[in-house]
């Protein structure tokens, strides 16, 4: 028997926008539901609208019907498959029905969505290292990341251009074998992933010289990367849709930064400690010593008279920055007294009036 056209069955124009096409579905489906209308005529009238609306609201299929009429559909699909993608569950939610219920009382058997085709890409790290300076003034650095991208040759058939993937002679296109068996306990039904397909449903005979059937290839990317001042070993960066692509759209990208070890600066969150030598005489007498900070700003330090070795100074704000704030932790400052190794004769004589002095 020949099909009727999708656009005359739900009586829409053939150039209708998805909207104009699920709101003719809608009416036609409120007058022939089964459980509105119980004849057999109307059970096949709902079979036949629901038919159109899979094929027409959904844009590669629609693609195949205006190109090829029922023949790119039926070579492409079977029919239970037309529907497993496309989500019912909106329209016949308010109608109070349950389109899986509805559904598998046409095909005989439980009805099951295949879970959508359209995943998303792949999530991408990239452990980077900067410099305690870089971190203390924030960069921008440029990176190469290599990705999966959708093959533009073929947009992402896997088939060269000018031929189409084919059905799979094995699984029908639905992608699983189902194989059923019976046990003492009934009829026992396992679901497999099609072999000859790889549970794709379809077949790539003459497949894309650039991505060799795949889909997919791999390019490399240069990212601009910003890291904000006061980022901490370890911090992440999410980067949205920089990572791996995919039919549902792009994976992120999560850049994980990884701190050098300073010569001089050692970190605690946001404060910083370093260590600097002074001299017995400056120890003993106080004065003043020159400290480099980690912006590069030369500030004095003061040095109280008799000073030990090991005290602790602090110099507040001379820290590093705390994350997405104008606020500065402070810089701790541990004085090491140098004690010289050799003395000169005048040395040892002046040293040796000063430890009869104290010891007085």
């Amino acid at each position: 028997m020949t099909k009727k056209d999708y656009y005359e069955i739900l009586g829409v124009d053939r150039n209708a926008s998805k909207a104009e096409i699920k709101k003719a579905y809608r009416k036609l489906a409120l007058k022939y539901h089964p459980d509105k209308n119980p004849s057999k005529e109307a059970e096949e009238k709902f079979k036949e609208i629901s038919e159109a609306y899979a094929v027409l609201s959904d844009d590669e299929k629609r693609r195949l019907y205006d190109q090829y009429g029922h023949a790119g559909i039926d070579q492409q699909y079977s029919t239970e498959d037309l529907f497993r993608d496309i989500d019912f569950g909106d329209i016949f939610r308010g109608m109070g029905f349950d389109f899986e219920d509805i559904f598998s009382h046409f095909f005989g058997h439980p009805f099951r969505r295949r879970e959508s085709q359209r995943y998303r890409g792949a999530d991408l790290r990239y452990d980077l290292e900067i410099t305690l300076e870089e971190t203390y003034e924030g960069i921008k650095k440029e990176i190469q990341i290599p990705r999966t991208e959708i093959c533009d040759l073929c947009n992402g058939s896997g088939s060269q251009p000018g031929y189409e993937p084919t059905r799979c002679p094995v699984c029908g296109g639905a992608g699983e074998i189902r194989q059923s068996r019976r046990t003492a306990f009934g009829i026992f039904t396992q679901v497999m992933p099609c072999r000859r397909c790889n549970g794709k449903g379809v077949i790539i005979e003459h497949p894309c010289k650039k991505c060799g059937g795949k889909g997919t290839v791999v390019v490399t990317r240069t990212i601009t990367v910003k890291i904000p001042p006061g980022v901490e070993e370890g911090s992440q960066l999410r980067l949205h849709g920089e990572g791996e692509s995919g039919p549902g759209g792009n994976g992120d990208l999560y850049i994980v930064v990884h701190i050098k070890p300073h010569p001089i600066f050692q970190r605690e969150g946001a404060d910083l400690y370093m260590t600097k030598e002074i001299s017995f005489p400056e120890a003993a007498l106080g004065g003043k010593v020159d400290i480099e900070t980690i912006s590069g700003e030369k500030i004095s330090l003061k040095i109280p008279e008799g000073t030990q070795n090991g005290d602790v100074f602090k110099l507040r704000r001379y820290g590093m920055p705390y994350l997405n704030s104008s606020r500065y932790g402070d810089l701790f400052v541990e004085v090491h007294v140098k004690t010289p190794r050799s003395l000169s004769r005048k040395a040892r004589k002046l040293l040796l009036e000063l430890q009869k002095e104290l010891n007085q």
